[in-house]
């Protein structure tokens, strides 16, 4: 047996549940603290939404969830259980390939109770500071607070030896900018501040001063459609949140229109809806409610939902500037879990995600995807060649492996275990500093920005591998097979009602059948 350590897990979503299991494997002593009253983290359904509905009130009531009621899984529930633990269809539940999120809380829920989870956590306990109090011993304080009364918190503080950070990403909203709306909560918008923010822009959009009068939200408070009927809706972003959502109103909404950058490629077919539209970014918003995008169109709308993704958050997390948040990076990490001067006693379990590939936009081109092999997807326009050069006929995309998300998430957790319990080493501070400051030099460039530090890009296959060899694991064959690449393929292959259509388990036995 290795060593022992008093460790504290924050969170007791997918990554803390899985952190504490190999934590308590290897024979630390776990303390989970989650300021929920039931383990999910994400994944645990919240019909509550903010007070401030685009997130910008650092007072509000935060509700952690991001779901919305109907939500189903991007991925197959074949892709998302864990090495000794898969995801399995129950004859009591929801079968479905692409489950809905009740299917997927089940799942963990399972998880913490078959793995004697659930008498590690303190659940109702909201951290709000973790500090290195003594560097020799390596103690940090954790201080939480639970709710006595509804005016009232009881605060606690205790020593551990070791902290592991599993809070999530999903409950910090980012939010569009564009002349015209207020990006502060509105007691603390003064004349001042707004003639300071807006002066440089006024000569370009001169009706922007004042603030747009329609609904604004962020997808993180969006739960049902039925607010949205007979109403004009502006949607930002393109991604999975974005095309549910607008899947979802489009029925009941009087007009939709989705605003994307100009490279993102569309996940959903607008012709197959008689009221949605595609634009290219909002270029700024009006006082008599007309918003304007980059393309010269105009929409008098009511409401603009923001689906456009989170910011880390670590307010709680104080470390005399060791590690930082700039512009969504959380570092430095290495390998996106150790601090390099506070290796092992800090760590970060579930930064990583996967982001979108892109295309150049134009609404009157159409693109078409042919996968050419297993390292290359090429997205192409039949009509491109009557189109000027920037809008590329041709975008190959390096697709090593996708959506290994749980098991990236259960790599991360034994490697942190294990290197706690001596088993495993690290390599010496400087040397994880200098890879560190490599990764972020390959990242500049390649023109890769800064807020996509921890997302896996091109890599999560490689990623993935190298974790399972810190802790001598063999991933299994299929690893290699399932990849983003055949996972695009199938997408496009059955359309936007791809969840319905396609027939994973197959899919997977051809794989499995492979090896």
């Amino acid at each position: 047996m290795g060593q022992s350590y008093n460790v504290a897990v924050i969170g007791a979503g997918t990554a803390g549940l899985v952190t504490a299991r190999e934590l308590q494997r290897e024979g630390h002593r776990v303390t989970v603290f989650e300021k929920a009253n039931k383990v999910g983290g994400t994944w645990l359904y919240d019909s509550l939404v903010e007070s401030d509905l685009l997130g910008l009130d650092p007072n509000r009531e935060i509700v952690h969830s991001s779901l919305y009621k109907s939500l189903r899984t991007n991925l197959p529930r074949q892709v998302m259980g864990f090495l000794d633990y898969p995801f399995v269809k129950r004859e009591s539940g929801d079968t479905r390939p692409f489950p809905g999120h009740e299917e997927v809380l089940r799942f963990l829920q399972d998880f913490a109770r078959d793995f004697g989870l659930m008498e590690l956590i303190r659940f109702g306990h909201e951290v709000i500071r973790v500090e290195l109090v003594d560097e020799v011993s390596h103690e940090w304080v954790v201080e939480s607070r639970t709710r006595e009364t509804e005016s009232r918190w009881e605060s606690k503080e205790e020593v551990f030896e070791a902290v592991v950070i599993c809070n999530g990403k999903n409950t910090e909203p980012k939010v569009a900018e564009f002349p015209g709306i207020s990006l502060m909560p509105l007691h603390q918008l003064s004349v001042t501040t707004t003639a300071s923010k807006y002066m440089n822009i006024v000569s370009l959009c001169c009706s922007c001063w004042d603030t747009w009068p329609g609904l604004q939200m962020h997808s993180h408070n969006y739960r049902t459609p039925e607010q949205f009927e007979n109403k004009i809706v502006v949607l930002i972003g393109n991604g999975p949140s974005a095309t549910d959502i607008l899947r979802e109103i489009s029925p009941l909404a009087k007009q939709v229109h989705l605003a994307f950058r100009g490279s993102d490629i569309m996940l959903i077919n607008l012709k197959n809806y008689d009221n949605a539209w595609p634009h290219s970014p909002i270029d700024c918003a009006h006082e008599d409610g007309k918003v304007v995008f980059q393309d010269g169109s105009i929409v008098e709308a009511d409401v603009i939902i923001h689906c456009t993704g989170y910011k880390f958050h670590l307010p709680f997390l104080k470390s005399n500037g060791i590690v930082t948040v700039d512009d969504n990076r959380v570092g430095p990490l290495y390998k996106h879990i150790f601090p390099p001067s506070l290796a092992p006693w800090l760590s970060f379990v579930g930064l990583n995600y996967r982001v979108s590939f892109y295309l150049p936009f134009d609404q009157n081109v159409s693109w078409e995807l042919n996968v050419t092999s297993e390292q290359e997807v090429a997205v192409s326009s039949p009509n491109a060649m009557s189109h000027p050069s920037e809008f590329c006929s041709n975008v190959s995309l390096i697709a090593k492996a996708f959506a290994l998300v749980f098991r990236v998430m259960e790599l991360q957790a034994i490697w942190v275990a294990k290197v706690l319990s001596g088993k495993v080493k690290l390599p010496t501070q400087e040397a994880m500093a200098a890879s560190v400051e490599e990764f972020y030099e390959q990242m500049e460039k390649a023109g890769w920005p800064k807020y996509h530090t921890h997302s896996l890009q091109n890599d999560e296959g490689e990623y993935a591998s190298w974790l399972a060899a810190q802790s001598d694991i063999r991933p299994p064959k299929s690893w290699e097979e399932i990849t983003f690449f055949s996972f695009v393929k199938g997408i496009f292959g059955h359309g936007e009602n791809f969840r319905d259509t396609w027939d994973v388990d197959k899919w997977i036995q051809e794989i499995e059948s492979s090896d």
